[in-house]
């Protein structure tokens, strides 16, 4: 018998160990990205420390609030769907034994609502210690405006936080040493930002997430340069691929290869360690300006890091949210 021939074997043994191979990797594969992936493990408490999170009814968002309230933070959760956001609060009350976990309306891909939240913000709070940015929009083919006009997937996910920054600077100011925490991506890599086409309405959405998660990193590396010296910190971060549910856009077929693509996604509560890590970590208290993954400080491709765009980007935006001469400055 040649060396190459395999004695007693048939069509169905030859698949099963092809099959059981698959799996083997997948396995392995599985366990390395369990660890390496980043743990936020200090202890440290937020007693006193007001935290305003984006987003945090469900996905990451509220894993980090629910994370927040078990340090004893005062959480207020940005929710644009109010019963999935009563729900979250009820559920991270009775784990955390927290009652300071309060819930308001914002609508981030509509000015009228950033602008009423943030009415709402300065006359009820005191102060932010730290700001998360962390709600996000995507959809594949479906295009949409907002009731402003502009492409949705943008409006949420850029616009409304440029325009709810703003609005709020005075009181973070004011609240200083503060910290904003943005929620980017590694998907930034697969875009290039438009300064020419800032409200790409006839873009495929799918494309446009990519795009949005690029002018995230811009408006955070141009936020962190103007608030120098100010004693407020602005970071961003990649969350990792998560298993949440802004992938519920995706239409079938697209959904049946995704099924299987998410085996390898990390869990909420992973994807919220680094929101975690900004927001809390003693080792970033003085650091700004910076991109992180798994709890460490990334790398930026050198296209994303060019200045003069992010100031023409910076002042489109503002021309965009319609920021008036009484709005606050940065």
């Amino acid at each position: 018998m040649a060396w190459y021939e395999i004695p007693n074997t048939n069509a169905v043994s030859i698949y099963s160990a092809l099959l059981f191979g698959v799996l083997t990797v997948v396995f392995v594969f599985r366990l390395w990205l369990k660890a390496t992936c980043g743990k936020f493990e200090s202890k440290v408490r937020l007693d006193g420390k007001t935290v305003l999170i984006t987003g945090a009814n469900s996905g990451i968002g509220k894993e980090t609030a629910r994370d927040l309230a078990k340090r004893g933070a005062r959480v207020i959760m940005a929710c644009r769907t109010m019963e999935t956001a009563n729900k979250a609060r009820d559920q991270i009350i009775k784990e955390s034994g927290n009652e300071n976990i309060f819930i308001k309306k914002l609508d981030l891909s509509s000015q009228k609502s950033v602008r009423e939240f943030a009415d709402d913000i300065l006359k009820s709070e005191s102060k932010i210690d730290v700001l998360i940015h962390n709600a996000g929009y995507a959809n594949t083919f479906d295009k949409k405006k907002s009731v402003d006009g502009i492409e949705m997937t943008m409006a949420t996910n850029h616009y409304g936080p440029f325009l709810l920054t703003h609005l709020l600077i005075d009181l973070l100011k004011k609240s200083a040493p503060c910290r904003i925490v943005i929620v980017a991506s590694e998907c930034y890599r697969f875009a290039r930002l438009n300064l020419k086409n800032l409200n790409p309405i006839d873009t495929m959405p799918g494309y446009l997430y990519y795009v949005s998660k690029f002018a995230n990193i811009m408006f955070g590396l141009e936020l962190a340069r103007r608030l120098k010296g100010s004693n407020i910190t602005v970071n961003m971060l990649h969350p990792g691929m998560i298993d949440s549910g802004i992938w519920r856009n995706v239409p079938f077929p697209l959904s049946i290869p995704m099924a299987f693509i998410k085996g390898f996604f990390k869990t909420t509560e992973e994807g919220a360690q680094t929101s975690l890590f900004l927001a809390c970590s003693e080792d970033v208290k003085n650091v700004s300006g910076k991109y992180y993954l798994d709890c460490k400080e990334w790398d930026l491709q050198s296209y994303i890091l060019e200045e003069d765009k992010h100031k023409i980007l910076w002042e489109e935006s503002a021309k965009i949210v319609k920021l008036t001469e009484k709005d606050p400055k940065i």
